[in-house]
């Protein structure tokens, strides 16, 4: 499984962004789908996720009510809409893909694929 990751850039502090994580190659093997963040001199944290039977959701605290995470399937295609940002969410954002059943998918552990970070910046 290949992703990409797009979508970054700067943003005003209550703005809005919405990020896309492409898929290629054996996407039918996923179970899952989550964003992971980090920030300068931060470990990398779990944002949300979206499985891929049910299309189910969780997300952080930190972010719940705030980000949507959202699939398009004839795109291979999930998305995470990012709505009042702060400057706290600053970050590169990661897509990874879990290709192995776990009971959860909030560690970064349980993610097999990753794609390269894409960087949002939120100024205040």
């Amino acid at each position: 499984v290949q992703l990409q990751a797009s979508g970054g850039g700067l943003v005003q502090a209550g703005g809005s962004l919405r990020l896309s994580c492409a898929a290629s190659g054996r996407t039918r093997s996923r179970y899952a789908v989550g964003w992971f963040r980090q920030a300068p001199g931060k470990e990398r944290e779990f944002v949300g996720n979206i499985r891929w039977s049910g299309s189910s959701t969780k997300y952080a605290d930190s972010v719940k009510d705030r980000f949507t995470i959202s699939r398009d399937n004839a795109k291979n295609t999930v998305y995470l809409q990012m709505n009042s940002l702060k400057p706290e969410d600053t970050a590169a954002y990661y897509c990874a893909a879990a290709t192995t059943y776990y009971s959860d998918y909030l560690d970064s552990r349980t993610y097999d694929y990753w794609g390269q970070g894409t960087l949002v910046t939120v100024s205040s």
